[in-house]
């Protein structure tokens, strides 16, 4: 394909490589990272394979560069706000970047070649949390706990066999139940008809919930 592309002399877009992480990204987005492979991100770029590697050392740079495109999407905390205000409204636009970036959730603490946004957004969350008066190991225990939610929470909602709103809800969670007797788990039951199946629930609203239970700890912690 990209082959037939060149040989028709067609003047393209010169190839740089905001335009290949951009391409990549967009791939991944719809298909997912495991589908991503640099002869299929070739013809959507519709140039010859080894057109990419002036830009792209090979597979692990191209994915350390997208992981750094995720990380300029997500609101950093400034140094003098209010810690708890800036941790809040950065886990929710750390929960919103992996919403649209799925395939990025299992990769964002992963990279042994970290790119310059990835880095300077753990020196802002740091920096924040140690101009507020936290310890370098209170800032460490912060930091760590409020990631393992933020990660934890968006890995749960991509692996549920649900989607929000969905109307067929109550047919899947009937054909989970269907193979036990009645009455076999009262409490799921419970969950399930009397909250789960409610009109406007979503799976989403949860996180901040839980997110604010945290916040509420850690400050307890610092106080301590």
């Amino acid at each position: 394909m990209a082959t037939r592309a060149l040989a028709t002399g067609v003047t393209r877009k010169p190839l740089s490589r905001k335009r290949v992480l951009r391409a990549a990204i967009v791939y991944a987005d719809k298909l997912g990272l495991e589908e991503l492979s640099m002869r299929k991100l070739a013809e959507v770029l519709r140039v010859a394979p080894m057109a990419l590697y002036r830009h792209i050392e090979n597979k692990d740079d191209l994915i350390d560069a997208m992981i750094d495109v995720v990380f300029t999407e997500i609101e950093p905390p400034q140094r003098d706000a209010d810690w708890r205000t800036a941790m809040r409204q950065r886990a929710i636009s750390v929960r919103d970047a992996l919403e649209r970036h799925r395939w990025a959730i299992g990769l964002m603490e992963s990279r042994l070649h970290p790119g310059p946004a990835n880095l300077r957004h753990h020196d802002a969350v740091l920096g924040n949390l140690r101009a507020s008066g936290f310890s370098v190991e209170m800032a460490a225990h912060a930091y760590s706990v409020l990631d393992s939610y933020i990660y934890g929470f968006a890995l749960t909602k991509l692996n549920l066999p649900f989607e929000n709103g969905r109307a067929d809800v109550p047919e899947i969670a009937e054909s989970m139940l269907e193979p036990f007797p009645e009455n076999t788990y009262p409490h799921l039951v419970e969950f399930i008809t009397e909250h789960a199946m409610k009109p406007g629930y979503r799976y989403g609203d949860e996180f901040q919930y839980g997110l604010d239970l945290i916040l509420e700890g850690i400050e307890r912690g610092r106080s301590a």
